[in-house]
Formats: C-alpha cells, structure tokens, sequence
C-alpha cells in the first residue's frame, strides 16, 4: 500500500468519524484511486453513498467491494438493501440469494428475499424466504407479520392463522395489525385486551 493511499484513507476515517461525510467521501475516493483493491475503502463509499439516498452510486461501490471480496455475504446483502431501495426487486433477490447462499444465518437476507418477492407478488416465494428468516429469529414480530401477508395473499387462510397464534405468543401489537390487515378479524378474540 502507498503512502497515498493510506494518508487519504486516514482523512477519509478521521472526517467519518466526526459525521462530516463529503470530505470523507472525498478522501477515500481519493485513498481508493491509489488502490483499487482497498475493499474497506469500498465499503465506506457505499455506505455514505446508501446513507445520502444515492442509490445508484452505493450499488457501484458495493459491485466494487464484491470484484474484490466475491465471498462477502454481508456486502451481498448490503448489495440486495441497495437493489431493494432502488425498485429493483428482481436484482435484489440475486444479492440475497448470493447472501444466504454464502451465509444461511444471515437472516436480514432472507427477511429482505421475502419482501421482494412479495413486491413482485411472487407469494409463495416470499413466504417460504420469511419462514427461514423467522424461524431464525423466532422473536421478529416483523418477520412473523409479513409471513402471516404472504399467507393471506396465498391464499392460506389456516397458515395465516398458525402465525396469529404464534405472533399471540410475544407481540399483541403486531398481531392486532396483522390480523387487520389480513381482514381476520375473526382472530380477535384471541388478543388480549390492551391498555391502550
């Protein structure tokens, strides 16, 4: 590593860390046009880019990261966030199954699938991605609702119930949403009166 690389790669992390991201932006541009290999360097562009909403420019320094670190499953991931912000369900669905491929306890990534399989109002898919992300993470009332979503736009009615039953088990609140916006509503008795 040059001189160069690391003296604009220290002003970039310095800038970062005191919250001034356009002159850190600037110096790990700067730190990674001496090395093109600097994966890191990568990494905080992406991340600022994602953080200013400029997805377009997030999805090509995460391409860059993955040139460099192809077996990077959070970078794919992060790479699938990006697609997914960007209206870009199919492209997205790639970046997670990479994700999930490289690391299958990587729940976000199956969370991530399934909603974009659900936005393509691909249902089952999308169920079968969110029962992987909740039964990874059994107290994701999240996960668990969009689940009992992807039931009800299949079509499931007694899967849709299951998931009520469980959500019952740790989050009421959700579970009331669910079973309103599954049109359920004879699943209400079941909830517990809440103070609110």
């Amino acid at each position: 590593m040059s001189y160069e690389h690391w003296r604009h790669y220290a002003r970039g992390w310095l800038f970062h860390f005191f919250n001034k991201t356009e002159p850190a932006y600037e110096a790990y541009a700067r730190a990674f046009r001496h090395n093109p290999q600097d994966a890191q360097a990568a990494r905080h562009l992406a991340a600022i880019a994602a953080q200013r909403l400029d997805y377009q420019a997030a999805e090509q320094w995460f391409l860059e990261v993955l040139r460099i670190t192809p077996e990077d499953a959070d970078s794919h991931f992060n790479l699938g966030f990006v697609r997914e912000q960007m209206k870009a369900p199919r492209r997205a669905i790639e970046s997670f199954k990479e994700a999930v491929r490289l690391k299958p306890v990587l729940d976000r990534a199956w969370y991530g699938m399934g909603l974009a399989h659900a936005a393509l109002g691909e249902h089952a898919k999308a169920a079968a991605a969110l029962r992987e992300a909740a039964r990874l993470q059994p107290m994701n009332g999240h996960a668990w609702y969009q689940l009992g979503m992807a039931y009800h736009h299949s079509g499931e009615p007694d899967k849709v119930e299951q998931v009520v039953n469980k959500l019952l088990e740790f989050d009421p609140k959700i579970t009331r949403q669910l079973i309103k916006d599954s049109g359920r509503e004879d699943l209400a008795p079941r909830l517990p009166e809440m103070p609110w």
